[in-house]
Parts: structure tokens; C-alpha cells; sequence
């Protein structure tokens, strides 16, 4: 590979605009839902479609009712994108403060 196009490319990821949110794996037979957060919400969501694919189970607390054809579906609940001069630390934290005000929205459901 030139090393113009391998610092194109480079310049290009630097540049990409990052999207994190709060999720949910949702049971869609009883509703339980997996509440999560993720500084990549397209990543998180392939994850899911390829573990939901292959079988694999996608999360630990979910494996006792993973099956075959899990009865799960993957939800934003809501994007948050990163500013520009904002830390990694400082936008997990705003991510996790997002969540905390999830739960508190949804503090009537049932989760895993």
C-alpha cells in the first residue's frame, strides 16, 4: 500500500464521526430487556446480528434463553455523538450518565 493512501485512510478513521448510545437486547416474548451503552452503536449492532446469525450467544446473562432462533431484538434507545475536543473518558461518562437516566425511565421494567 502507498504510503499516501495509508495516510488517507488514516486520516479518514481520525476524522469519522463517532456515534455511541444506550441499547437494549429486548426479549420480544416477555420483554426483559439487556440495557447497555456502547461508543459504537453500528459496531454493537453487527455484533448482535452476527452473534443473532451464527447462534453464538451475545451476552452472558442472556444464555440461558439464547436458542437456536433467539427471540431478541437490538434497540437504540438513544445516539449520543462525540464533540470534537471531547475526551474518551469524558464521553464514556456521558454515556454512562445516559444510561443511568434510562434506567431510571424505564425503572418499571424487568432486566437482566
Amino acid at each position: 500500500m502507498k504510503s499516501e493512501t495509508r495516510k488517507g485512510l488514516v486520516s479518514a478513521y481520525r476524522e469519522r464521526k463517532v456515534v455511541g448510545g444506550v441499547f437494549a437486547v429486548r426479549h420480544t416474548k416477555h420483554g426483559k430487556r439487556l440495557l447497555n451503552v456502547t461508543s459504537d452503536v453500528q459496531g454493537s449492532r453487527n455484533r448482535f446480528d452476527f452473534m443473532k446469525n451464527t447462534g453464538a450467544c451475545y451476552h452472558h446473562k442472556l444464555r440461558s434463553e439464547w436458542s437456536d432462533n433467539p427471540p431478541f431484538v437490538f434497540e437504540v434507545l438513544e445516539e449520543l455523538e462525540k464533540g470534537e475536543a471531547q475526551t474518551d473518558a469524558e464521553f464514556k461518562n456521558d454515556l454512562e450518565t445516559l444510561r443511568e437516566l434510562w434506567l431510571d425511565k424505564l425503572r418499571d421494567e424487568e432486566f437482566y
